[in-house]
């Protein structure tokens, strides 16, 4: 069925379809009207046997998903930028104890400076946390990968992170084809859990483990993602046979035949990366996409298979790790050794700054022609940049370094001097 709904209904309306049993919510923009959505489904009586529970933080939310996974319940939570550091202890725990609790992360940015508008520092600042990550381009793939994680999570009895961009996704409305209830069933079995809290077989979950087991125990988590490469793509076929949409998988490709650039990204920028190569394309220029659909586990076969036969990758990314470098870019780097393939790593659209094809035009242009710096971060002002540098030498007590750009880039736009991000 068509609908036309804000993207954060259509994920709630997708959960309500999967039948959870408990629902652990705490707001935090932009993924609070997932949780309001499904608390007002469970009010209604549209959500069935599930039980939605308030809690008083961030931390408190996956501690009670914890608990009631850990006692054979289907469990689904949702969070955002500061809430899913608040988490971190639980989200360790989660995954370490192989509970598959299904989480939406609207993708924030994390303060200080305070920022709410979209990257992806929150998902990358847990990406080694051992749950599955699921990157959404479209408020149709984030519908369907929500499905597909719950399958997925009780599958391979791990958690599973499905992202999508916080506003750019959550908030805009989109025409959605929305599955039925029956179709959800026939996908996605009632639950049986590998493990489960019972009185009657007790046993202990979350023992203290030593040096002795330790390193074992964490090789067995990263075998099980190394196994969830082969689980990720198989339940996209089945999703795709049911559903009739070619949605989730490992990668998706396009225009990489022939391609001597690739550009690989994730998240719904795929989209303005997209058109710029069909208009690129249309000139004759040699360039492909290719967009990542799980970041955990990496698809580091896939991906080589899939720009074997370019000269270079260009890796945009809204992520940016403080005194090395890009993130995915990084991943990529490591599954390309050997190849020869040269990687440059451009961090883009930081705190929800605009990524506009005359932009992605220049860049992709610059790329072509061989002139594109290995690091590259796309619109930054230098003259905000030095300015801000040279006062720093200047003044010993120079103050906060948020405020004092803030206060150039307005006197700036005073003077009517166009920034990047207002391109």
């Amino acid at each position: 069925m068509l609908k036309q709904l804000e993207g954060s209904h259509a994920v709630a309306e997708a959960v309500a379809l999967c039948r959870p049993e408990v629902i652990c919510a705490y707001p935090i923009s932009p993924q609070t009207h997932i949780v309001e959505h499904c608390g007002e489904l469970v009010r209604e009586g549209k959500m069935g046997n599930c039980e939605y529970m308030n809690v008083e933080s961030e931390f408190a939310a996956l501690s009670a998903c914890i608990g009631s996974s850990a006692c054979g319940a289907r469990t689904y939570t949702a969070t955002a930028s500061q809430g899913l550091l608040f988490m971190a202890e639980a989200v360790y725990n989660a995954s370490g104890l192989g509970l598959p609790i299904v989480m939406t992360v609207a993708n924030r940015a994390i303060g200080a400076p305070i920022n709410i508008w979209n990257d992806h520092t929150d998902s990358m600042a847990m990406r080694d946390a051992g749950w599955l990550q699921l990157f959404a381009e479209t408020n149709q793939e984030a519908l369907d990968l929500h499905i597909q994680a719950f399958r997925i999570a009780e599958q391979m009895s791990q958690p599973v992170m499905v992202c999508m961009d916080g506003f750019i996704l959550t908030h805009a409305y989109e025409r959605v084809s929305m599955p039925t209830q029956e179709q959800v069933d026939q996908f996605l079995p009632p639950y049986t859990p590998q493990q489960v809290l019972d009185p009657a077989n007790p046993y202990s979950i979350g023992a203290m483990v030593g040096p002795e087991a330790f390193t074992e125990v964490r090789y067995l988590a990263h075998e099980k993602q190394l196994q969830a490469l082969d689980v990720i793509p198989g339940i996209a076929a089945e999703f795709k046979a049911i559903f009739g949409r070619d949605s989730g998988g490992l990668i998706r490709e396009y225009e990489t035949e022939g391609a001597d650039t690739i550009v690989v990204t994730l998240g719904s920028v795929a989209g303005t990366v997209k058109d710029t190569v069909d208009e690129m394309r249309a000139d004759g220029k040699k360039i492909g996409v290719v967009t990542v659909g799980s970041f955990r586990p990496f698809p580091s076969a896939a991906l080589r298979e899939a720009v074997k036969h370019a000269n270079e990758v260009v890796v945009l990314e809204k992520s940016f790790a403080i005194g090395f470098g890009g993130v995915v870019a990084n991943n990529i780097m490591m599954s390309l050794q050997g190849t020869g393939i040269h990687v440059h790593t451009v961090v883009a659209g930081l705190g929800g700054r605009p990524i506009t094809m005359p932009s992605l035009h220049r860049l992709f242009d610059t790329a072509l022609k061989g002139e594109l710096e290995d690091m590259h971060f796309l619109n930054l002002q230098w003259d905000i940049v030095n300015a801000e540098l040279q006062r720093q030498r200047e003044q010993i007590a120079s103050g906060p370094t948020a405020e004092s750009i803030l206060r150039n880039i307005q006197t700036d736009t005073a003077r009517g001097t166009p920034t990047p991000a207002a391109e």
